[in-house]
């Protein structure tokens, strides 16, 4: 089952996969991905980041490698920005936090911004991209641009 990112805002392609996992008294089993899923594409390469509370990876975004994101320890912010000329969501901007209360698969399409802010002393980010990463294929943008319109600060709601 997935469901779009946000409640009232969505990017359009991406979607929300809620994940599984097994816990015992030996640990915990954590679900990710696997090939008979509806919304796995192909396999390029899996790599994780740690990210330290309060530091931005962001933004960038990848021309032609879909994203599969999962906050496999700690809690994330993870922001997504549409500007693709074409999209039916352009100029789209919505955040989600993955962690131990969200443990899900967001699926990220070519060309969507994204950033990630860590939320906990260190979280683990896994992702299994549809593509082995290609730093030419990939833009990058500062955390404070002014060319995406977000301001990483807290809100206090």
């Amino acid at each position: 089952m997935t469901e779009p990112l946000g409640a009232d805002l969505a990017v359009a392609g991406v979607q929300v996969v809620p994940l599984g996992r097994i816990p015992d008294e030996r640990g915990t089993i954590y679900h990710m991905l696997r090939r008979d899923d509806p919304h796995f594409i192909e396999f390029g390469e899996i790599y994780f980041t740690s990210i330290y509370r309060n530091v931005i990876k962001g933004w960038h975004r990848h021309a032609d490698m879909t994203l599969n994101y999962a906050c496999v320890w700690g809690r994330v912010k993870l922001v997504l920005y549409d500007d693709r000329e074409e999209s039916p969501t352009r100029g789209s901007l919505v955040e989600r936090f993955l962690g131990p209360d969200d443990y899900s698969l967001v699926v990220v399409p070519p060309l969507v911004w994204n950033g990630l802010k860590g939320m906990d002393d260190v979280s683990l980010v896994a992702n299994c991209a549809t593509r082995p990463h290609d730093p030419a294929r990939t833009e990058r943008h500062d955390p404070f641009t002014t060319t995406i319109p977000y301001d990483w600060g807290v809100r206090h709601r």
